[in-house]
């Protein structure tokens, strides 16, 4: 087991565009800096990292996240859903790769969230916002947990941020179509696998055995 296959989690996991477009624009009324009028406007934060591209929109992030622990814990979770297929790839994976979670998300949203998708057993570990906001810096630490070469290494996203920040780690991305970006925003990033099902995952998993 060489290989670290690290996952976003909203997107590619779990089909939550719609809540938390809303719970987003609602915190950022709330600190008087309404940036998202639209889920296009949504979208936009994540054609590099949410919480810089936030920053750069004038948002004070202390204040945005203080917010945040007050809309987001009374948001419908149950409405989240795991995009279908997923169960039979991630077993698969995790019998040659390392498996974990890298995610704007929070730790206990998405742990909450893996065990009642029946995903939790198939991950070692999830690196959240509550960790680092930088997906970069959690993509070297995962890499440096479990001691994988950049060439072993490869992060699964669904916008062209996820591409992005792959690259700075120095690491391979995989661009997944099913989530939040559209192809032609992903293709624009340069992801060097892109994926239209989860089953495409296993050609990307013997591209790293070959």
């Amino acid at each position: 087991m060489n290989t670290l296959f690290m996952f976003d989690f909203d997107g590619v996991l779990a089909d939550s565009l719609d809540l938390y477009s809303e719970a987003v624009a609602r915190c950022l009324e709330r600190i008087g800096t309404p940036i998202v009028k639209t889920k296009e406007d949504y979208l936009t934060l994540f054609d590099g990292n949410f919480y810089e591209s936030m920053a750069a929109r004038g948002v004070d992030l202390a204040a945005f996240g203080q917010v945040a622990k007050e809309i987001l814990p009374g948001i419908d979770y149950g409405a989240i859903k795991p995009f279908a297929g997923l169960i039979p790839v991630l077993d698969a994976l995790e019998k040659d790769h390392i498996l974990t979670v890298i995610s704007s998300n929070g730790y206990r949203t998405i742990r909450a969230m893996l065990d009642r998708f029946g995903f939790a057993p198939f991950f070692q570990e999830i690196f959240g916002s509550d960790f680092r906001l930088s997906k970069k810096e959690k993509i070297d630490h995962a890499r440096e947990k479990f001691g994988i070469a950049r060439e072993k290494a490869v992060y699964i996203g669904d916008t062209a941020g996820d591409i992005l920040e792959a690259r700075e780690a120095g690491i391979r991305s995989v661009a997944v179509t099913w989530g939040w970006h559209n192809r032609e925003r992903l293709l624009a990033a340069r992801p060097d696998f892109v994926v239209d099902t989860p089953a495409g995952l296993l050609d990307v998993s013997r591209a790293y055995a070959a």
